[in-house]
């Protein structure tokens, strides 16, 4: 060991060299350098340290004199180096910013990371960095429907209630209707899922027939009565009405939720509401589907069963369709809201400022 180098390992330091060294999840430089450290300070020489560790003259010096100054802690971090090149300013990143916020140029809807680094001189990489520092994704756009019902606040209310605080010897259903749920058969047939692979299935399709799925979601059971017809006018409408009269108790009062589809509000339907005094309908406000808690086993039924779904007539949808609904049946899951009523009014009410303020 050359001169004026004296290594003095405390118990409580060997203790944690010596762990770095058999930790296997640590990076190898530091297993090293915690080597370099120990064999010092068993008295080897810089020869023969240099031959165990495979590591340059100078690479053991540095490492010795980092250990005297700054003690275990310094062997776990590296000395910052500049970088080749010069940091972009803070004027190129307001620029960049503030470009991001206007329309690109030409013919396209939304900037890409090639077009602002052409724009701004910058390289495609500088610009992504600076946008994910700002929060700015430009190629993701939110869908977003602002409802403009004069009664939303009182509707949302209605709904809410009858989610959150049911009323007592009463059923809650959240009813609509599903059209158009086509029966596609694909091309050819798929390949199955396998370590390294995907499953696969046909960009294309046959189309077998359409399908309307009319069902009413019990809010407190998490059951679903459901019925497949072929069309969906107030006709079907009434006929899913009646079968709902005959399947739940009959001394309870429905209270059914929809959405303002015309065939709901048909004059025939509502002579049907007054022959049936235990049905109350509720309807949410006008661009509000998301109220509606039957969305959500539609959304189930879809990606679960109807998306990936190989049907070569109508018949085998329904069939697969009332299947799923027997599995749920078998397995329900009550819905329980947990937004606040308060914080959706005061949203609606800053977007539709926004707009004010764009338009």
């Amino acid at each position: 060991m050359r001169t004026g180098i004296s290594i003095i390992v405390t118990p409580s330091d060997r203790f944690r060299l010596e762990a770095l060294v058999r930790d296997r999840n640590v990076p190898q430089k530091q297993v090293w350098r915690a080597e370099i450290v120990l064999l010092s300070a068993d008295g080897l020489g810089t020869n023969e340290i240099m031959h165990q560790t495979g590591k340059s003259k100078t690479c053991v010096w540095r490492w010795q004199e980092r250990f005297m100054q700054e003690g275990f802690e310094g062997l776990l971090r590296d000395k910052t180096r500049p970088a080749r090149i010069p940091p972009l300013g803070a004027d190129v990143a307001a620029r960049v910013v503030a470009l991001t916020q206007t329309d690109p140029p030409g013919e396209a809807t939304h900037w890409t990371a090639t077009m602002m680094a052409k724009e701004a001189g910058i390289s495609a990489s500088s610009v992504q960095r600076i946008w994910r520092a700002h929060g700015l994704q430009p190629h993701r756009v939110r869908q977003f429907k602002l409802s403009n019902d004069p009664n939303f606040v009182e509707k949302l209310h209605d709904v809410v209630g009858l989610y959150v605080n049911p009323p007592e010897h009463a059923i809650v259903l959240s009813v609509d209707e599903k059209s158009q749920i086509q029966a596609l058969d694909r091309t050819q047939p798929g390949l199955p899922l396998k370590k390294g692979r995907a499953a696969t299935m046909t960009h294309d399709y046959k189309r077998n027939g359409t399908t309307t799925l009319f069902a009413a979601f019990d809010v407190l059971e998490g059951k679903v009565i459901g019925r497949c017809m072929q069309k969906h006018r107030h006709q079907e409408f009434i006929r899913f009405l009646n079968q709902i009269e005959a399947q739940v108790p009959a001394k309870k009062a429905v209270h059914v939720i929809l959405d303002n589809y015309a065939t709901h509000k048909h004059p025939k339907v509502r002579k049907w509401l007054d022959r049936h005094p235990r049905f109350t309908f509720h309807f949410t406000p006008t661009s509000s589907s998301w109220l509606n808690a039957v969305e959500g086993f539609f959304a189930k039924l879809s990606k679960r069963r109807l998306k990936r779904g190989v049907f070569r007539s109508v018949r085998e949808l329904k069939a697969a369709i009332n299947r799923f609904l027997d599995q749920t049946n078998n397995d329900p899951k009550p819905f329980t809201w947990t937004a606040d009523p308060d914080k959706i009014v005061a949203a609606v009410k800053r977007g539709h400022q926004l707009l004010d303020s764009i338009h």
